[in-house]
């Protein structure tokens, strides 16, 4: 093994335990770090011996990814764990891809090991009967990572090419659509009583097979958790199993004993007139191909004639994509972020459709305090690049002034968007080729600006109209100190100026309330879900001049040791004591895991 450690990426298969390889189970065994999304880990939790567990939620996949190499850089074994393969849309990529982006190399790097497991194809189909005996091929509706056009390109290839297919991620609650335009597709070129398999939560508790057909395919559930297998020409169902057919009726008998060609001559050529030796006149090397005849052919072109703006987007997506790595889109969302919504450099001339010049690449700057960069002002579309900030008239003022509302909308135009949130801030999201410009004008008019993000945010209440003020002193040195700094995830650190605390501190991730003349601090507090509750009172009665120090050591605290996207309550609860207070567990409640979409 490596010093400086080891990952072990691990395919768990669909979830059974009868159904994790040899290999896996020691794998996961002989790591001492766990890191995976809330649903995996929990289906594995019964194999595990005291690891250490990093668990996160959807869409944090890179984060999960980068804490892996993280451990392992520092000479700990870590599992990085996947449902079905680990290769397929599973992490394995991506974490290869995080290691490429650091200049790993296999030799003097991190050790890496894929543990390979049964993908939802293979243990999909062996519930359905044997609908992937001949050429098939997997592919994911879900349009988060890829362009929908892209997609498109690839179902329509499949289909016209009589692949068996795939689908995996065919719905969420939010994505609808695709699975409607895909059958749309499929029916262009396959009979609509091609044979169709649903299996949800293959070899899970509340596993569901259906045989449909792809004319009624829609009129049964779909969700994240299903696997649509659609068949070939060939597919048929056979008391009520869906069959693939491998070709092996062109040669033989299948209910005789004896067959008409010998072993010997099964192989020859003549034996095999569909071959490409058979063939007469076949075209010589490097010579251009001919187009098929028959359906397959024409309906792709029928295809092509009818959907001419749809292959156009696809060829334009293709040709701005064209040497950009995954590895990087996935840094480029992270940078997005942390630098409130501007894309620096090269990202910016990708979004805008120009190619990068020396001016978009070496044009950037910081803009102090809403931790922007400025870039080109105009792609090759003419789309200035997109701006999101977050603006308020000050942390405890809820009311904006006419000028400053007329600024908001000036700014935004035809073109941006003002959206109010919960954190009685207004998320500006506009093109801008000059956001120091922008910035300096929105700090003119008085407004607070913050990047958008995993930063601190800080707020108050308006302190009874500004009537009991004693606190805002502190609201506004908390704002100046902590707002805006990153954030191992995003973080509310809320105020109250008095003990009705009636805008909600103590729901927050740190809460005060100021009371009786000092200070009462809350910690942990988690806002949503089935199991939110309230923070946990840690300490009362804090003097003015000690709060805010107390409040930045836990801040500081949190930065240093908190895992990426990890939320405060649960880096609480993790490390159990946060610069000297002790977590205590929030009463009992009903915990309900879903997978609600994306």
């Amino acid at each position: 093994m490596s010093p400086l450690g080891k990952l072990l990426v691990i395919g768990f298969g669909p979830g059974d335990m009868e159904h994790i390889t040899k290999r896996a189970l020691d794998a996961l065994a002989e790591s001492e770090v766990i890191i995976g999304y809330n649903t995996y880990v929990d289906l594995i939790r019964p194999l595990l011996n005291g690891q250490e567990i990093v668990r996160t939620g959807m869409t944090e996949e890179v984060s999960r990814a980068q804490e892996a190499v993280r451990q392992a850089e520092m000479g700990k074994k870590v599992a990085v764990i996947s449902s079905g393969d680990a290769g397929v849309y599973g992490m394995a990529g991506l974490v290869y891809e995080v290691l490429m982006q650091k200049g790993w190399r296999r030799e003097d790097g991190v050790e890496v090991e894929v543990v390979p497991g049964i993908s939802a194809i293979q243990s999909c189909a062996s519930l359905l009967g044997a609908p992937v005996m001949h050429d098939a091929c997997t592919i994911s509706l879900s349009d988060h990572l890829t362009p929908w056009e892209t997609i498109v390109k690839r179902v329509e290839a499949a289909a016209s090419a009589d692949f068996v297919i795939a689908l995996y991620n065919p719905r969420s609650g939010r994505r609808t659509r695709q699975i409607v335009e895909t059958q749309s597709i499929l029916l262009r070129y396959r009979d609509p009583q091609t044979p169709v398999g649903l299996v949800k939560s293959a070899y899970r508790e509340r596993q569901q097979v259906i045989v449909t057909t792809l004319e009624d395919m829609l009129n049964h559930d779909i969700g994240m958790l299903t696997t649509v297998i659609i068949g070939n020409s060939s597919t048929t169902v056979y008391d009520g199993l869906i069959v693939t057919p491998r070709g092996y009726q062109r040669k033989y008998t299948l209910d005789a004993t004896e067959q008409a060609l010998k072993p010997h001559q099964r192989l020859r050529t003549e034996a095999e007139p569909w071959s490409l030796g058979a063939q007469e006149g076949t075209p010589q090397a490097g010579a251009a191909p001919t187009t098929p005849a028959g359906p397959s052919a024409s309906g792709a072109a029928v295809a092509t004639q009818a959907r001419p703006q749809a292959m156009a987007a696809v060829q334009a997506t293709t040709a701005v994509q064209t040497g950009t790595a995954p590895a990087s889109l996935a840094a480029e969302a992270l940078s997005r972020l942390a630098v409130g919504g501007k894309l620096p450099g090269e990202a910016n001339a990708r979004w805008s459709g120009q190619a990068p010049t020396a001016k978009s690449t070496a044009g950037t700057s910081a803009v102090a305090g809403a931790g922007a960069a400025a870039g080109m002002a105009t792609g090759g579309f003419g789309k200035p690049a997109l701006f999101e900030v977050g603006v308020s008239p000050g942390v405890g003022n809820k009311k904006f002034t006419a000028r400053q509302m007329a600024l908001l909308a000036e700014v935004a135009g035809d073109d941006g968007e003002l959206e109010y949130t919960p954190d009685h801030q207004i998320v500006l999201r506009v093109p801008c080729a000059d956001p120091e410009e922008l910035v300096g004008r929105l700090r003119d008019e008085r407004f607070i600006v913050m990047p958008i993000g995993d930063v601190f945010k800080v707020k108050a209440c308006d302190f009874c109209n500004m009537e009991k003020d004693d606190s805002v002193p502190v609201a506004e040195h908390l704002q100046v100190v902590l707002g805006g700094l990153q954030a191992p995830k995003e973080t509310s650190i809320a105020l109250n100026g008095c003990g009705m605390a009636c805008y909600g501190a103590v729901l927050e991730d740190i809460g005060i309330v100021y009371r009786k003349g000092g200070y009462d601090l809350f910690l942990g507090g988690k806002k949503f879900g089935r199991n939110a509750h309230a923070a946990q009172p840690v300490a009362e009665g804090i003097s003015g001049d000690q709060i805010t120090d107390i409040v930045e050591n836990v801040i500081a605290e949190y930065k240093e040791k908190g895992h990426p996207n990890e939320r405060f309550h649960k880096f609480f609860k993790r490390v159990g004591v946060v610069a000297g207070f002790r977590h205590e567990d929030a009463p009992v409640t009903v915990e309900v895991n879903a997978v609600c979409g994306d």
